[in-house]
């Protein structure tokens, strides 16, 4: 028999695997990747913001960011400018035709999200929103 804390991480991974796959179905019919919508979603909710910080923001690599910012920009979701205080930076908002998408892919995302736990009680949510935070809280403590 497994440990019990492999069973957790499968079972972790299983749920976030099926959500992702879920939300992603809704994604693609307005023409998104899981990506982009994490960088809308986050310029949607938290306004304007350095690549890195949004990157930071959707725990995203790197990598992969240049061409998301570029594939927004290029379909009129988000607009760069130079930062006024570091003219090295590139601070990223979102377009009014962008604010627009994100009004109807978010909720409809949300609705779906929340239908999947539709069938747990309000304490059982909140009991697992707070061992997740505990555990995200003690994994970073131990960086490094």
């Amino acid at each position: 028999m497994a440990k019990v804390e492999l069973k957790i991480l499968i079972g972790l991974h299983r749920a976030v695997n099926y959500i992702d796959r879920q939300s992603s179905r809704i994604f693609s019919e307005y023409g998104l990747t899981m990506g982009q919508f994490a960088v809308l979603e986050a310029l949607y909710h938290k306004g304007e913001g350095t690549v890195g910080q949004i990157q930071e923001k959707i725990l995203s690599s790197g990598g992969t960011m240049p061409l998301i910012v570029h594939n927004l920009e290029k379909r009129g979701y988000l607009y760069r400018k130079t930062d006024d205080k570091d003219k090295r930076r590139c601070i990223l908002g979102i377009t009014a035709r962008g604010r627009a998408l994100m009004e109807q892919v978010y909720p409809r995302n949300e609705a779906k999200i929340i239908g999947l736990m539709a069938g747990w009680t309000a304490e059982e949510k909140e009991q697992l929103a707070m061992l997740l935070k505990k555990f995200g809280d003690e994994i970073n403590g131990k960086k490094g």
